[in-house]
C-alpha cells in the first residue's frame, strides 16, 4: 500500500478527466473579482485531517472559488464555513473557520474528503468522472484503519461513497441505505453511516439546512464514537 504522501501526489497530478481538467484550470485563470490577487490552486484536491481518524466526512467536490482556489477541501467558501463551524462546535475541529491552508486549522479524530477531486461544471460531475475518482476514496478508506463513523454530505456523496465502500470490500446493507437528513445506517458491526444535507448555499440560504441541524449530525456522530473504546 502506498504511503499517504504518495497517494496525495497521485491525486494532485491526476489529469484523467479532460472536462474537469479544462474547467478547473479555466477558473484558476479567470478567477473571481474578489480573488483577483490570489494565486489559484487549480488542481485536484486531496483529503484533509487526522490520518488516524475514526470519523470520515465525505462531500461532493471542490468549490470553484473555495478549494479550487485554496487547495484544501471545504476551505475558503460558505460551505466550508458551515462544515467547520459544526465540527468545531462538536469538538472535531480546533477552530470554526477554514480560510486558507496556513490558517492553523487542525482536525481531531476526523478526516474530510470528497468523491470527486476537481471542481465540476455546475457542481455536477458525470457518473464516469465519479468513477474515475473512486480509486482515490478507496485508497483513503484502506488507510483509515480506525474508521468507525462516516458522515456523507448530500445524496450524490451518499451514492458515491457506497460505491467506493463496496469496491474497498466493505459490506453494503440490503436494502441499500437511503438518503434522508439525520438518518443513521449500520454498514457493519464496526461502522455507522450518518446522512446529512450538503451545506451548499442552495440548502443553507433556503433554510433547508440550518446550523443547528448540521451540528446535530456531528453530535450524533460523536455519540456513536463514544460507544467505541478503540
Amino acid at each position: 500500500m502506498r504511503s499517504w504522501n504518495s497517494l496525495n501526489r497521485g491525486i494532485v497530478a491526476c489529469r484523467h478527466c479532460p472536462r474537469l481538467v479544462a474547467h478547473r484550470e479555466l477558473i484558476a485563470q479567470l478567477k473571481r473579482r474578489q480573488f483577483q490577487d490570489s494565486v489559484y490552486w487549480g488542481r485536484p484536491v486531496t483529503g484533509f485531517g487526522d490520518q488516524r481518524a475514526r470519523l470520515l466526512v465525505v462531500g461532493l467536490a471542490p468549490a470553484a472559488h473555495g478549494a479550487n482556489r485554496t487547495g484544501r477541501i471545504f476551505t475558503g467558501d460558505r460551505s466550508g464555513d458551515w462544515l467547520y463551524d459544526a465540527l468545531h462546535a462538536t469538538g472535531f475541529a480546533s477552530q470554526p473557520t477554514s480560510v486558507h491552508k496556513a490558517d492553523g486549522l487542525a482536525l481531531r479524530d476526523t478526516f474530510v474528503t470528497a468523491i470527486v477531486r476537481c471542481v465540476p461544471p455546475g457542481n455536477r460531475p458525470t457518473p464516469a468522472e465519479i468513477g474515475n475518482c473512486r480509486v482515490f476514496l478507496v485508497e483513503e478508506l484502506r488507510r483509515l484503519s480506525r474508521l468507525r463513523v462516516v458522515v456523507v454530505l448530500g445524496q450524490v456523496a451518499l451514492h458515491g461513497f457506497l460505491q467506493a465502500w463496496a469496491e474497498y470490500g466493505g459490506s453494503v446493507p440490503s436494502p441499500r441505505p437511503r438518503f434522508g437528513h439525520g438518518l443513521v445506517h449500520r454498514l457493519d458491526d464496526e461502522t455507522s453511516l450518518v446522512v446529512s444535507y450538503h451545506p451548499s448555499q442552495q440548502n443553507t440560504f433556503t433554510g433547508k439546512l440550518t446550523r443547528p441541524m448540521l451540528r446535530a449530525v456531528f453530535r450524533h456522530a460523536a455519540r456513536l464514537l463514544e460507544r467505541r473504546t478503540d
